[in-house]
């Protein structure tokens, strides 16, 4: 039986909802990258644990309003959850910024990335998502 590919271009991910709000987390170094430079819009949310290897989270804002600290909240918990921190016993800082201000670096590994501006949220691992 042929196994059913999905697009080359098509990123792996997984998908949460926070009181109406889309969250998308990635799987890999290059669903990462396709995710934030391909499928998220200039107004989404970007999320990542600062100074770790993990996931790349967008939370949807098609409206480009403020996104409630609650969501905020829940999508920087996926992160540290999808990330090396996820065993960590205290708080950890995720950096949480408009996806416009994500940039690649030229010749950089996939999944790598830099901050023009961010704002950092401390979260407690969660214990399941």
């Amino acid at each position: 039986m042929p196994r059913k590919e999905r697009p080359a271009n098509t990123p792996d991910v997984k998908t949460f909802d926070a009181e109406g709000y889309k969250i998308l987390v990635g799987e890999s170094a290059r669903d990462n990258d396709r995710l934030t430079f391909s499928v998220a819009a200039p107004q989404d949310l970007w999320l990542h644990v600062a100074g770790m290897p993990g996931s790349h989270v967008i939370i949807r804002n098609p409206d480009g309003g403020e996104v409630p600290r609650t969501v905020v909240k829940r999508a920087a918990e996926l992160a540290v959850f999808h990330s090396k921190a996820r065993a960590a016993k205290g708080k950890v800082e995720v950096h949480v910024c408009r996806a416009c201000d994500v940039r690649k670096p030229r010749g950089a590994k996939p999944g790598s990335v830099n901050l023009r501006r961010w704002e950092g949220v401390k979260v407690y691992p969660p214990d399941v998502v």
